[in-house]
């Protein structure tokens, strides 16, 4: 693999990163030990009775690991409160801090508790959005600083047998780290690793190490860089996988999938949350899938080893470079095809869940804000008047050169075909026949994309090594990915197709979604979860994103009532990010690139923001979605809302 060194043991096989075994109570992580599941409360943390009622819910659900929000003194005291409740019940799961702003309150709940979370942007520094010129000798005379902060609670939970996260956060790296390193992957790790140097230094290993973003892209690249760092160090620390802020429902499940399942499949991650705008017990399951299904990847059929340099940086996003044949490849967005093949008839209106509604009072198409790009329609041509924008995909066999209708041949029919389209054809190849990469130098290739699907349990992983295959032998030809499910419920429909497209997409991989079901998934459904899985990835918008916080003990405001009146007015907003946030420990830090924010800043108090800068202050919660429209209204971002023509 090379790259200057590697960050996962094979790119073919999987094969679990295997980390330092670290104790966290009666629990041990890391090393052989299964991967472990955790959430955090919602409750208020002086709330004694809330909290222990909710963590009962919890464990039942099958959270190994419970954690509590700390703001302050008094909360981290009143944790010896609930650990003494919930062993009254015989529930020993180990419980943990989360630490901001507070290095007191960590030292307070370290004498009561199991684990300490630590968030290395925050511990010791402040974030102003200021940048920062160093010198060397200036930025070790804050390193040192950083050390006679930290260094107590080290010393502390190195005495009394604790265990410590180093958790970086995207969002809230500290003006100092992006001064020095930018606000960038590269400099999330860098912030764990001074922290981890001061442990190191203090003879303490007890550490589990996460690296945290709403960006699912941002977040692969940081674990991926840790993880060869870490592998270069010679010391491996468990890692605690998440995508922070995910938000709810559906986006919540699929930008997760891309971001945990991407790593999990290169055999990384010791322990996992999903961070859900939900009520927290309903984040194990959810974790609980994405997690037992790598438990069937070693049985997998063999996938070849990848000979000589990787061909692409792991550790920085940069789509493969391919040809533009009409509407794919180069520099389009990814395509969407929705299957129709299942209707031998095709009507009108088996298109309107792939975002398109015909009617009949004006005569016209109408298109969603999730339009698909193709259909396939197998041996059928549908025999009414399509929308411009829509392009039909038939068999070969079947196929007459009309407008708007192009064929797909198997690989050999293909190589020996004398009719095709002049401008566009698919053909269909299967990731394990890289015998076949030799035939694609062919001119007659000029005007063809491929249709790569997989057969093997970790398709994602072989279409990855196929995908290499063609970078290595500079072979530009674009590839929509497409893959089968079959007897799967909604969920784990979303979290499996998530899971094996995200891997690709986020290294740049794939000009092209087209999924298939057998007894799962709605076509609605499976359109959303298409156009779902490339906004997770940053690779094509077609919606408003919202960063939500999963809620936690200092949330000042109902984030998943708020979160559901904010979308309702905004969700026509195509391509706007908003944040909607708890508190302000998760406020413009942990916003991340939003365009706006809504911030908790005390009880029934608001503030807005403008990207990271706040432009109104207090206001009363009962005005601030009025307050939030005016000012998207006012930065000339808001547009007027479509009536659905279904509707009307």
């Amino acid at each position: 693999m090379n790259r200057n060194t590697k960050y996962c043991n094979s790119l073919t096989e999987y094969n679990r990163l295997v980390s330092r075994e670290v104790a966290i109570g009666n629990i041990n992580f890391g090393g052989d030990n299964p991967i472990r599941l955790q959430s955090m409360t919602t409750a208020d943390t002086m709330d004694t009775v809330g909290s222990v009622e909710q963590a009962l819910r919890m464990i039942e659900a099958g959270c190994e690991l419970v954690r509590f929000t700390a703001p302050s003194k008094r909360e981290a005291e009143n944790l010896k409160n609930i650990r003494a409740e919930l062993n009254k019940l015989n529930l020993t799961t180990p419980l943990v801090a989360d630490i901001h702003f507070t290095p007191n309150a960590a030292e307070v709940a370290a004498l009561h508790i199991e684990k300490i979370r630590v968030n290395p942007g925050n511990y010791a520094d402040k974030k102003k959005f200021e940048e920062i010129e160093y010198t060397d000798e200036s930025y070790q005379a804050e390193l040192v600083r950083i050390r006679e902060k930290f260094t107590p609670l080290v010393l502390l939970c190195k005495e009394l047998g604790r265990a410590m996260r180093i958790g970086t956060n995207h969002g809230s790296l500290s003006d100092r780290i992006t001064s020095r390193y930018g606000d960038t992957a590269a400099g999330m790790v860098n912030s764990a690793l001074e922290f981890i140097e001061i442990c190191e230094d203090n003879g303490y290993d007890d550490l589990v190490i996460s690296m945290k973003s709403s960006n699912p892209q941002v977040m692969v690249e940081a674990y991926r860089i840790l993880a060869r760092e870490m592998i270069k160090r010679g010391q491996v620390y468990p890692m605690h996988l998440g995508v922070t802020e995910a938000g709810e429902g559906e986006d919540g499940r699929i930008k997760s999938a891309v971001g945990i399942g991407t790593l999990l499949a290169d055999g990384l991650g010791d322990t996992v949350r999903v961070s859900l705008t939900e009520a927290p017990e309903l984040e194990i399951p959810v974790a609980r899938k994405l997690v037992e299904r790598y438990s069937n990847f070693e049985k997998n059929a063999p996938i070849a080893e990848i000979a000589g340099e990787l061909p692409y940086n792991p550790y920085e996003y940069k789509r493969r470079s391919t040809i533009a044949v009409k509407n794919i490849g180069d520099h389009n967005v990814p395509v969407v095809i929705s299957d129709l093949s299942k209707h031998e008839n095709l009507k009108p209106a088996h298109l309107y869940a792939s975002g398109y509604v015909y009617k009949i009072d004006d005569d016209k198409w109408h298109l969603k804000e999730q339009s698909v790009d193709y259909i396939y329609t197998g041996s059928y041509i549908p025999n009414f008047e399509l929308p411009g924008t829509l392009g039909v995909i038939c068999e070969a066999n079947v196929w007459k050169n009309k407008n708007q209708v192009y064929p797909i041949f198997d690989f050999e029919t293909f190589l020996s075909a004398e009719k095709m389209h002049e401008e566009l054809n698919f053909v269909k190849i299967y990731a394990d026949e890289l015998e076949l990469v030799k035939s694609l130098k062919q001119d007659k290739f000029t005007n063809a994309v491929l249709v790569l699907q997989s057969k093997n349990v970790n398709n994602g992983v072989e279409m990855r090594r196929f995908f290499i295959e063609l970078m290595q032998a500079n072979i530009e030809i674009p590839v929509v990915m497409g893959n089968t499910y079959a007897n799967l419920d909604d969920e784990t429909f979303q979290l499996y197709s998530s899971t094996d497209f995200g891997l690709l997409f986020l290294d740049g991989m794939g000009d092209g979604i087209a999924i298939h079901t057998e007894n799962c998934a709605t076509p609605q459904l499976i359109t959303s979860t298409s156009f779902g899985i490339l906004q997770a990835t940053r690779t094509r918008i077609s919606k408003t994103e919202y960063i939500s916080c999963p809620s936690c003990g200092r949330t000042l405001f109902d984030l998943q009532e708020t979160t559901a009146k904010i979308r309702s007015k905004t969700n026509h907003l195509k391509g706007l990010k908003i944040g909607i946030m708890g508190c302000i420990v998760n406020g413009p830090g942990e916003m991340a690139d939003a365009d706006y924010g809504y911030v908790g800043v005390g009880k029934g108090k608001i503030n807005l923001y403008k990207e990271r800068e706040v432009v109104k202050k207090n206001i009363p919660e009962t005005d601030a979605l009025d307050e939030l429209v005016a000012l998207i209204k006012e930065y000339g971002d808001w547009i007027p809302v479509k009536v659905d023509p279904e509707a009307s």
